[in-house]
């Protein structure tokens, strides 16, 4: 930050502790649903729990009290694991709330420094400017041409002027926004004793609403629970009919609703998006909302500023074209009294307190200049950026009333509301113009005049003495030609969104490698189009020029109208509404105002585009994977189900193959398989090099869910193989259970190592990293030999061992009746050889 410009000093070292220690933080504790609480109320709620309370205490009146003590333990295990789920989940969350903290600017030992909104202290004096959020409530000491948008209090959209003389319009809330100027205010209260933090009440009844993908799994859940339902009150009927025995039968109903439902999906969903946006997170992608991860894989669309986006945002003030004196000066040739004039006019134009890059650059200038002026002369009124074309006017004036009107923006605007004759604005328009095609950043400066102390109701009431043009130089990103690369090769289009002119603007795309240079359209141009033609002009054009927030909004509308899913950049108070509006808002986490921050759902901390391909290549994988691990549910809950369920219906010789306690066993081994395999996979190779998923209501389509289908019922065909092979050599019950649960967890092994890509071959697969992957198969698989030959678990869950022969039968049962898919994965990749796995399952 700059120089303290205020007279005020601020608070001390020592007068911030006393302060926080008689009045606290600035943190209002709303009363959250996601502790630990929750958790536990969620976990104790959950169908899964009921059904394995239900089976302890039976198998307890029963007198079966070992099979009672593991129940008991399973459930100390399942709720241990979605504790724990819940724990990587929620501490995610909160890191990413913690990092989108805001921060303030506030005085202290005469220094303007910034420091967190939680951090600042009541008598703190704070600095609020346009676009920024009001830290605490205060009163205004200093404002110029200050007014806030306190709809967040109110409801009331309009902008509010916040005056100093006026005791109802001094006063300054927490939560606020500023909508234009700047200004100094007092704290005076801070958290709960903030007019917002009174009614943070309120904050604890709003809900947030489920996304499409939580309503599809939702559904998807319900309709299995419902089904789990029905053919747990059929079983149980159709068992106490033909043997009388009520629990025993309740015992064997329980069974086939656990194998049925399907707890493990709204698990993984959570889990996949908590865990995804934190992985974003160490990237330096902030995503506000999880459920932004869900669109990231299917943008297809991204619209983007130019200004520190493409370019480095690293003004230099490379060229300037004094008007008295016909001089073009390059960068540093500012001794002449004209050139002096010229900038500081235009530093006098700026913000006091300046953090647009062109701003700060025109202080630091002005600073080379001799004399500095700026603590003598105080800003009495500022006419905000705005106008068609952009222009801002301040005025200022020192303690012997001499007065200073100094006036940039636009050229075409500036030199039009000049004095100069139409010859001399033409003159002057070739001069932007033969500077624009160099790259070069234009603004023109003037200064007026004003009598009285009356001012005009608007900028573009004043007659503009025409001083010059000022010039900036910001180059291209090193790394931005590589970017747009990636955009295409990922097939996403990239549309150029500006405020500059069209020559600048097209020679830095040009420069930076930008291949549709040549599309190119002005604001004013495209507003005058009907609704058709605005919309095929801007699915053809991809350089936008001279662009004011109502056609940034119009543009990203008809994007979303032709089905476009769109990815929008902003940093500025005026792209608060396209950020919105987009599906995907992305702000800048460097130079972006706490507005744009607001209104986006995803912040770049280090303003860095080429990190949206890290973001989309994570929301492709994310999609992916949690399709993956679903399909992968789906295909080993079919023969979990069907392998309880037929014995039972058909009457065969031993009908009880799997008890709760088998079925609780399957259970705790699929849950870390699908959310915690899964979620480890890495991006599928060529994932980036294929167009995004198309969005639909159906998050698997029936051609996925078939898949899943088919795999689980050759599962179902190679376990039942396994009972009948058994039964037809006589083996006795235990034994026969041994083959048909050995034959399943080897096939759920296999399903875990084919389903990790829908494409590729298992082969090609194992040559991607996963951490996970061999340590839990090898936990289940020597799980699995603890349960056959360690004599006492056998006897608890009623298995005998195998010999060498059976393990190789039910191995090779297991293995075939997974291993088929990838037969069917070599015609598909024969068929299609350059379709890849996400598009696959798009």
């Amino acid at each position: 930050m700059p120089q303290n410009p205020f007279s005020v000093p601020g608070l001390t070292d020592e007068e911030v502790i006393a302060s926080r220690t008689k009045d606290g933080s600035n943190v209002i504790e709303v009363k959250s649903n996601s502790g630990v609480w929750k958790a536990l109320r969620d976990t104790v709620t959950e169908p899964m729990f009921i059904l394995l309370v239900t089976a302890a205490v039976i198998y307890f009146v029963l007198g079966e009290i070992p099979e009672g003590t593991f129940m008991l333990a399973a459930i100390l295990l399942v709720s241990a694991i979605s504790f724990y789920q819940d724990s990587r989940s929620r501490k995610a969350l909160e890191a990413l709330k913690a990092y989108t903290q805001p921060k303030v600017n506030v005085l202290r030992r005469s220094q303007v420094i910034s420091i967190l909104t939680s951090e600042i202290v009541v008598g703190d004096y704070a600095v609020a400017e346009e676009g920024t959020l009001v830290a605490a409530d205060g009163e205004v000491v200093q404002g110029n041409d200050f007014t806030v948008n306190e709809s967040i209090l109110t409801g009331e959209a309009f902008p509010v002027i916040k005056t100093v003389s006026d005791p109802e319009a001094n006063k300054v809330f927490q939560g606020t926004t500023v909508v234009s100027g700047l200004v100094l205010y007092k704290v005076t209260a801070i958290g709960v004793k903030t007019r917002l933090g009174q009614i943070g009440k309120s904050l604890e009844e709003i809900k947030e609403e489920k996304t499409p993908l939580q309503e599809q799994i939702g559904r998807f859940v319900k309709k299995m629970a419902l089904a789990g339902g029905v053919v747990f009150l059929l079983i149980w009927g159709l068992n106490y009919y033909h043997s009388g025995l009520l629990l025993d039968s309740l015992l064997k109903g329980l069974t086939l609703a656990m194998s049925i439902l399907p707890e493990e999906i709204p698990v993984a969903f959570t889990t996949f998006m908590a865990l995804g946006a934190w992985r974003l997170m160490k990237e330096g992608i902030i995503v506000k909302q999880t459920k932004t991860v869900e669109t990231l894989g299917s943008a297809t669309v991204i619209c983007t500023d130019k200004t520190g986006t493409i370019t480095e945002n690293r003004m230099e003030l490379a060229w300037a074209y004094v008007y008295a004196s016909h001089a073009t000066l390059k960068k540093g040739e500012w001794s002449t009294p004209e050139a002096q004039k010229l900038l500081s006019t235009a530093m006098w134009a700026s913000e006091p307190v300046p953090f647009d890059p062109m701003e700060v650059v025109l202080h630091e200038a002005y600073s080379t200049l001799g004399k500095d002026e700026r603590k003598d002369f105080t800003m009495v009124h500022e006419y905000p950026l705005g106008g068609k074309p952009p222009r801002m006017t301040h005025l200022f004036e020192n303690a012997a009333h001499r007065r200073i009107v100094a006036c940039k923006g636009a050229p075409e605007g500036i030199i039009k509301g000049s004095s100069l004759s139409a010859g001399e604005q033409q003159l002057m328009l070739e001069q932007v113009v033969i500077a624009a095609k160099q790259g070069l950043r234009i603004l023109a400066v003037a200064d007026a005049q004003l009598e009285g102390s009356v001012y005009p109701e608007s900028q573009e009431d004043f007659k503009l003495n025409f001083l010059g043009l000022v010039g900036f130089y910001d180059p291209p990103k090193a790394n931005i030609k590589s970017v747009f690369d990636q955009f295409d090769q990922a097939g996403i289009q990239l549309k150029i969104i500006t405020g500059d002119n069209a020559f600048t603007t097209e020679a830095i795309a040009r420069q930076a490698g930008f291949r549709q240079s040549d599309k190119i359209i002005e604001g004013a141009a495209l507003m005058n189009l009907n609704d058709e033609e605005f919309d095929a002009k801007v699915n053809e054009t991809f350089l936008f020029t001279r662009m004011y927030p109502e056609a940034k909004l119009r543009i990203i509308n008809s994007l979303k109208k032709q089905n476009q899913i769109v990815a929008m950049t902003g940093d500025g108070v005026n792209d608060g509404p396209a950020l919105k509006a987009a599906h995907i808002g992305i702000a800048m986490g460097k130079r972006g105002t706490e507005i744009a921050k607001q209104a986006a759902s995803l912040i770049l901390t280090d303003d860095d585009l080429g990190k949206m391909t890290i973001a989309i290549a994570m929301g492709r994988k994310i999609y992916n994977n949690l399709k993956k691990a679903i399909q992968y549910i789906i295909s080993i809950h079919i023969p979990i189900i069907l392998t309880v369920a037929m014995p039972l219906l058909l009457g065969w010789t031993y009908p009880n193959i799997f008890s709760p306690v088998h079925v609780i066993f399957l259970e705790l081994i699929m849950g870390p398989t699908c959310s915690i395999i899964y979620e480890n996979e890495p991006l599928e190779k060529n994932s980036m090099h294929v167009p995004p998923r198309v969005m639909s209501y159906s998050f698997l389509s029936w051609k996925e869910l078939s898949i899943s289908i088919v795999q689980g019922l050759v599962i179902t065909a190679g376990t039942l193989f396994s009972y009948q092979y058994a039964v037809q050599h006589n083996y006795p019950e235990d034994l026969t259970r041994s083959m048909v649960f050995t034959t399943l967890v080897i096939a759920n092994i296999i399903l875990t190592m084919v389903n990790r890509s829908f494409y590729y071959s298992i082969l090609t697969s194992m040559g991607n990293k996963n951490p996970m992957l061999l340590g839990i198969l090898g936990v289940t698989l020597a799980l699995l030999l603890s349960l056959l030959y360690f004599q006492p678990f056998g006897k608890f869950f009623q298995l005998q061992p195998l010999t060498a022969e059976q393990w190789g039968l039910t191995a090779l049962i297991g293995f075939i009746s997974v291993i088929w898919f990838e037969v069917y994965k070599w015609f598909k990749r024969r068929n299609n050889p350059v379709q890849i796995a996400s598009k696959v399952s798009s």
